[in-house]
């Protein structure tokens, strides 16, 4: 079965994909795929379980993948597809809509938002007091979305100024990402533990 989440709620989305997947799904960042890799995501079978549960992040955006995404609507597979933004003018959108569930997701109020650049601005300077204001909203955010968000801030920096500072946190957030994905290190402790890190980068 596939689902398709989407809006800049990334909390909901990802208790809603929660849900839907149960917990250690496997997580796909879509950005680099090509459609030579969609039979093994969609079609493939893993030692462990006949039936995988899987996140596609930004599949949709890649158009060169999406395209093709019709010829795999009766995986047997539970798929969960998240998207910050959906056009609903293509034709995949069109092609998708009465074969697949959409679900979106909005932000009423951008407080959290303001506060997870807030943390990212004071761990700059001040680590400790960083992870302090993150105890206070960690119960309401989701690690990997909350890491997003903290890489969107990374990448103004390094828009604004491409120094070493710039590349070492870009670097950083990387690894930290891999880590989330690929260790069974508690994904809070991770991100902390950068924060902890950013002033001295």
């Amino acid at each position: 079965m596939i689902k398709v989440f989407y809006g800049d709620d990334r909390v909901q989305a990802s208790k809603a994909i929660r849900e839907f997947l149960g917990e250690g799904y496997e997580v796909i960042d879509c950005t680099e795929l090509t459609p030579a890799d969609l039979p093994t995501i969609f079609l493939g079978m893993t030692l462990f379980a006949e039936k995988r549960r899987i996140l596609l992040r930004d599949f949709l955006a890649n158009k060169a993948v999406a395209e093709h995404l019709p010829e795999y609507l009766q995986a047997s597979h539970d798929i969960a597809i998240f998207e910050m933004k959906l056009d609903k003018r293509t034709g995949v959108y069109k092609a998708l809509k009465d074969a697949v569930e959409f679900k979106e997701f909005k932000i009423i109020q951008a407080q959290n938002i303001n506060k997870v650049f807030d943390i990212y601005r004071v761990a700059k300077k001040d680590g400790r007091r960083a992870v302090q204001m993150l105890a206070e909203i960690e119960p309401e955010q989701e690690p990997l979305m909350f890491l997003g968000l903290l890489v969107t801030q990374a990448i103004r920096d390094f828009a604004g100024h491409q120094g070493v500072k710039e590349k070492r946190v870009l670097h950083e957030l990387s690894k930290v990402d891999l880590q989330i994905k690929s260790t069974a290190t508690t994904p809070w402790l991770l991100i902390e533990s950068f924060l902890l890190r950013l002033a001295w980068l």
